[in-house]
């Protein structure tokens, strides 16, 4: 018998010395493609929720990162009368506003259009019918509904993207004004010479107030004593949500006789005729506004 002359081969520490190269290596590879289908599927689930996010983003990540949105469209061009018409026609068709209209007693109340008659040389001096009128910001006059015995109004507003501090967001300052001059429109109907001045004026914000929509003015009163009325006052979504809710004090000044009250009822709305209650319906509702007619429709 022959023997093979091949020595021994030795081994250092339990390494095979003829181990195939595939068995060390296929670990690898499965960590590598298992690797690669986790970071496939992070991908895939990355890419979905940031389309969907993208168009229908979450309220709270609108506040933090609102979408940019351009300035205020020039009034004068035609697509822009044709969304100031159209948003005429949505404040109309409102279920807030057809259903007080349906329900509310029609001998109890009635509806009117502030800054409606005001003279264009008295609006383009005044702050909510001239500086801040137009589209993109208040877009509309206000549509109020008031009791006849003027305790208690009912006003719904348009507020646009240009009325805002942080974007998005109607800005606190022009919301206190709103109040304001809603409040007002209570408090000074309720005074003898229906003339009078804020002396006080408290505002609680209870939520952002997110730009482009319509909202919902509820005032009343609280008390009236000689030159001093005491009125209340809510902000609400269409939904109902509160935004802010205020209290004021407003009084006659003692020279309030020697003014002009048909200017203040140029700018809070005139009451219509007593005799319009005995029409119908259709008859005491107002008209829709002539947007065309205004430069800032």
């Amino acid at each position: 018998m022959f023997r093979l002359p091949f020595r021994r081969v030795p081994t250092w520490s339990g390494v095979r010395p003829f181990a195939s190269s595939a068995s060390t290596s296929s670990p690898t590879s499965s960590r590598v493609l298992r690797t690669l289908r986790y970071a496939s599927l992070a991908i895939t689930a990355g890419t979905g929720v940031y389309t969907v996010g993208a168009l229908y983003p979450p309220t709270l990540l609108t506040f933090i990162s609102p979408r940019p949105a351009p300035p205020p469209p020039d009034p004068d061009l035609p697509e822009t009368k044709a969304y100031v018409a159209a948003l005429e026609e949505q404040l109309l068709q409102l279920p807030l506003l057809l259903e007080h209209r349906a329900t509310e007693n029609s001998e109890e109340w009635y509806e009117t259009r502030p800054y409606i008659s005001l003279p264009e040389e008295r609006r383009v001096n005044n702050l909510t019918a001239g500086a801040l009128r137009g589209p993109g910001r208040l877009a509309l006059p206000p549509l109020v509904r008031a009791r006849r015995d003027e305790s208690e109004n009912l006003i719904i507003v348009h507020v646009g993207r240009g009325l805002c501090g942080h974007d998005g967001i109607v800005h606190g300052g022009l919301l206190a004004t709103l109040l304001d001059e809603a409040l007002a429109r209570v408090a000074t109907q309720n005074l003898p010479e229906k003339i009078g001045v804020t002396a006080n004026l408290t505002v609680n914000y209870r939520a952002p107030t997110r730009a482009e929509q319509f909202i919902v003015f509820r005032i009343k009163l609280l008390e009236a004593k000689g030159r001093k009325t005491r009125v209340q006052g809510r902000v609400e979504d269409l939904d109902g949500n509160l935004l802010a809710d205020a209290t004021a004090t407003f009084v006659q000044p003692k020279y309030a006789k020697f003014l002009n009250k048909n200017v203040v009822l140029e700018r809070i709305g005139e009451r219509p005729a007593v005799e319009q209650s005995k029409r119908s319906p259709e008859e005491v509702l107002p008209r829709p506004v002539a947007l065309s007619a205004q430069k800032t429709a």
